[in-house]
């Protein structure tokens, strides 16, 4: 299904192709990872399954997402994004009718690592990708755009699964997901990420110098320490970021606010996010690509630290709460253009895959490790100062994440500056 003798997308093309992605993140990210959290009380009620293991089968196909990614960002590098993302919407709704059918607990979790399939090729890898390629230059913009309404995807998804719930059970809501994700996702995909699959652009990065690692050999990328740093950076910068989202509403009640306060406190978080992905295009034209990650990351173990360090009252915890968020949104766009500001685009979506796949794992791995540490340390307060060490050691490996021959500021800063409308 190669694209090499579609059409070059130009201007029309390349907005088609930034709007389908927006619909497709939204619907993808609602019905394979937003309904769960709505629904996983009533499937354990139902069932009679414990919840902590109906979540070990939501983890175990974030955990089987990383691991295709690895393979789906080199597929995706050959053929583009259409074959890939369409294959990747058709293997989901399967997923998600089983998760809705599962007589048993082994098959739901058979349905979960089908679903996880289904996340490789669905959710913000890919998507990440094909922006990158295509939009070169310019991709932070289009970036930056795909995040912050793929960011209503919770907003839009969560209510809606909730509305579902009650008239028709957990059960049938699935089965009504899988029809919007069927409806929605497989013909935007085949029809509207049709186009040339460019060459990728010439960067900094791939007029290296003879002895650096170049885009031709990304074997050599993938095994240099720049690059392992920056897995590294970003794997325990994500941990961080997830773990305190989902242990953010217990914290903020232990400091004396009821819970439908510090339910507002993390939704105000997200508008934080919102506004932290609109400050990005900034900062990626000021600061240098070491700059950057290591600002962005310290942000997010700062905005940590005070969670844990400020007592009251209600207001400023709410404003470091929209802080953290801000942090958090920021770091979604500084982990969609790490690969492609330091090693350029050429084997983007093999090395975001190699990226993505230990991050995607934490995002798995956190939602109970706060809890857990929760336990071992007697409350919240000890497990936020903890996150924001992990944090904070992300911002010290970033410092290392970056080839020697990166130029100071990345060719796209300014080429981002000077939009043109083709």
């Amino acid at each position: 299904m190669q694209q090499a003798s579609a059409e070059t997308l130009t201007g029309d093309g390349l907005r088609r192709v930034l709007a389908v992605l927006c619909v497709t993140e939204i619907v993808s990210w609602g019905v394979l990872y937003y309904a769960f959290p709505v629904l996983a009380p009533s499937i354990a009620t139902d069932t009679g399954w414990p919840v902590s293991t109906i979540t070990a089968a939501f983890s175990a196909g974030l955990v089987v997402s990383a691991l295709v990614g690895i393979w789906s960002g080199r597929l995706l590098d050959r053929v583009g994004p259409r074959p890939v993302m369409t294959v990747g919407s058709v293997l989901a709704v399967p997923a998600t009718l089983g998760v809705a059918w599962a007589p048993t607990l082994p098959i739901f979790f058979a349905a979960w690592v089908l679903a996880g399939f289904a996340m490789a090729g669905t959710l913000y890898p890919p998507a990440f990708a094909a922006l990158t390629r295509w939009w070169g230059p310019r991709r932070v913009r289009a970036l930056t755009i795909l995040t912050l309404l793929a960011g209503l995807a919770s907003t839009i998804f969560a209510p809606l699964t909730a509305a579902l719930l009650g008239p028709l059970g957990w059960r049938h809501t699935y089965v009504v997901l899988a029809i919007v994700l069927a409806v929605v996702t497989i013909p935007a995909h085949v029809l509207g990420l049709h186009g040339r699959w460019p060459e990728p652009e010439a960067t900094d990065v791939d007029r290296a110098e003879d002895d650096s690692p170049v885009a031709s050999a990304p074997g050599a990328v993938a095994r240099s320490r720049a690059f392992w740093m920056l897995v590294t950076a970003v794997a325990l910068g994500t941990f961080s970021a997830f773990a305190v989202v989902v242990n953010q509403v217990p914290l903020l009640i232990e400091r004396g606010l009821s819970t439908s306060l510090a339910a507002w406190a993390l939704g105000l978080g997200g508008v934080g996010q919102v506004c932290g992905r609109l400050l990005y295009g900034r900062l990626d034209r000021v600061l240098s690509v070491k700059a950057r990650g290591v600002t962005i990351l310290g942000l997010s173990a700062a905005a940590t630290a005070l969670l844990a360090l400020i007592p009251g009252p209600a207001g400023l915890l709410i404003a470091v709460a929209m802080l953290a968020g801000a942090a958090r949104g920021i770091f979604t766009l500084l982990q969609a253009t790490a690969i492609s500001d330091r090693w350029g685009a050429a084997h983007y979506g093999r090395l975001n895959g190699l990226l993505s796949a230990p991050s995607m794992i934490a995002t798995a791995v956190s939602p109970w490790a706060g809890a857990a540490l929760a336990v071992v340390f007697g409350g919240y307060t000890a497990v936020f100062w903890l996150l924001a060490a992990v944090a904070a050691a992300g911002a010290a490996l970033a410092v290392g994440s970056v080839p020697a021959h990166v130029r100071t500021l990345p060719e796209h800063a300014e080429a981002d500056s000077d939009r043109t409308t083709d």
